[in-house]
C-alpha cells in the first residue's frame, strides 16, 4: 500500500522511503543497515544478487570478495528488515543508462505514492587491475571504471530521483510539516576530491562529485531539497578486507594501517544524523562536505566498536601514518619518534586549504 504523504513524519525514519545504490557491500550497505534501524523503507539496489545471472545481468567485471558471506541487494534488504525497517532488494546493473531512471520511476515512485525523502550514491566500481599508476601509462578504460558508475551514472541517479524529492518537499510543505527534514541527496565522494589520493582520473571523478552536490545545492534550495558530499575516512569494506587476505593491501593503500579504519556502518550512522536534521538546519548546510568522523564528534556517535576514529584531515590522523614514518626513515641507527609524542597527538583539523595544497610526505615522489 502506498505511504501517504499526509502522515506526519518523525525525526526517525519511520514513514520515510531511502534509496541507496551499491547497497550489496561496502559504504553503501552499511548506510543502507543504519537507514533500516532507523527505521526507513530502504530500496537496495546494487549488481550482486542471488538471482541466476543471465545475459541481461552478466557484468564484465566484479571483484570477488569475502568467500562464504552473502553480499547481496537480498541480504541486504533482509537485515534492514530485521532491524525494524523495511527493505526492498532491486538487483540491476547501474551501469547501464536507463536503468537507475526506470527504477525510481516505475519500482519507487508509483509504490511509494511519489514520497522520496534520501537518495545515498554509493555505487562504485574498482579496476580490476589496481588503481595506482601514471596517468598516460594507463589505459583510457581507467577513466571508464571510475568515472563511469562513480560519476556518470550518479548524476543520472540525481537527475532520475529529484523531481520525486522535490515533490515530496512540496507536500510536506502543504502539509504544514516545513520543519519536518528535507529531503536529502548524498553523495559518497572521498577525500581524493581535495587532495592527491591514488590517480589521477580518481581525484578528478571525485572533486566532480563535490561539484556536483554544490552546484545541484544552488539549484535545488527553493525546492527544499538538500545535498550533502560525504567523506567517509579509511574504511574496512569487505574488498579492502579482501585485499589483506590476497596480499594486495599495502601495494594499493600506500602501507595504511587497516585495523584501525573505520566500519562500513559508521557512514550510515552519520547520514541518518544529517537525514534527521530540521528544515533549516539541513538546508543552510546543503552542498557542504561532510566528514563522517568531524559528524561522529559533532553528533557524539561512535563506531560499532565503541571507538571514534579520527578525521583523516586531522593531526591525529596524519601525523602517526604520514610524518612520523618519513620522518622515522630519515633517522639514524633506528631511532623513533618518542611514544610519548605519538600518545599526546591533538585532535585538531587542518584547514581544507592547508589539506588540499599537496599530497601526504610518503607520496612525494611516486
Amino acid at each position: 500500500m502506498a505511504l501517504s504523504l499526509s502522515m506526519a513524519i518523525p525525526s526517525s525514519g519511520k514513514g520515510r522511503v531511502a534509496v541507496v545504490t551499491g547497497a550489496s557491500r561496502g559504504i553503501g550497505r552499511g548506510i543502507a543497515l543504519e537507514l533500516g534501524s532507523a527505521g526507513y523503507t530502504v530500496y537496495c539496489l546494487g549488481r550482486s544478487s542471488r538471482a541466476p545471472e543471465t545475459m541481461e545481468t552478466k557484468i564484465d567485471f566484479q571483484r570477488p570478495v569475502a568467500e562464504g558471506l552473502d553480499l547481496t541487494v537480498e541480504s541486504a534488504a533482509e537485515e534492514i528488515t530485521r532491524r525494524g525497517g523495511k527493505g526492498i532488494p532491486i538487483p540491476c546493473d547501474l551501469s547501464k543508462d536507463g536503468v537507475v531512471e526506470n527504477i525510481l520511476a516505475n519500482q519507487i515512485q508509483k509504490t511509494q505514492g511519489g514520497r522520496l525523502d534520501v537518495l545515498v550514491c554509493s555505487a562504485y566500481t574498482t579496476p580490476p587491475t589496481g588503481i595506482r599508476g601514471e596517468f598516460w601509462k594507463q589505459d583510457l578504460e581507467m577513466w571508464d571504471y571510475v568515472n563511469g558508475l562513480g560519476l556518470r551514472q550518479v548524476y543520472a541517479a540525481c537527475r532520475a530521483a529529484v523531481p520525486i524529492m522535490i515533490e515530496t518537499a512540496k507536500s510536506s510543505k502543504e502539509k504544514g510539516q516545513e520543519l519536518s527534514p528535507p529531503p536529502l541527496v548524498c553523495l559518497v565522494s572521498s577525500f581524493g576530491g581535495k587532495s592527491y589520493t591514488f590517480n589521477v582520473a580518481y581525484g578528478v571523478g571525485k572533486a566532480a562529485i563535490d561539484r556536483l552536490s554544490v552546484d545541484m545545492s544552488y539549484q535545488l534550495s527553493k525546492y527544499g531539497v538538500a545535498t550533502t558530499t560525504l567523506y567517509p575516512g579509511l574504511v574496512k569494506t569487505e574488498g579492502n578486507m579482501q585485499m589483506e587476505v590476497d596480499g594486495t593491501w599495502d601495494e594499493q593503500s600506500g602501507g595504511l594501517d587497516l585495523s584501525v579504519g573505520e566500519s562500513p556502518s559508521f557512514s550510515g550512522k552519520a547520514v541518518v544524523e544529517l537525514a534527521a536534521l530540521p528544515k533549516t538546519t539541513m538546508m543552510e548546510r546543503s552542498g557542504n562536505v561532510e566528514v563522517v568522523a568531524e559528524l561522529a564528534k559533532e553528533f557524539d556517535f561512535n563506531d560499532l566498536d565503541g571507538n571514534r576514529p579520527p578525521s583523516i584531515r586531522s593531526l591525529k590522523y596524519l601525523l602517526p601514518n604520514f610524518v612520523f614514518p618519513s620522518i622515522e626513515k630519515e633517522l639514524e641507527d633506528g631511532k623513533e619518534i618518542p611514544d610519548w609524542i605519538k600518545n599526546n597527538i591533538p585532535d585538531i583539523l587542518l584547514p581544507w586549504s592547508t589539506f588540499s595544497s599537496g599530497p601526504p610526505p610518503e607520496m612525494d615522489g611516486r
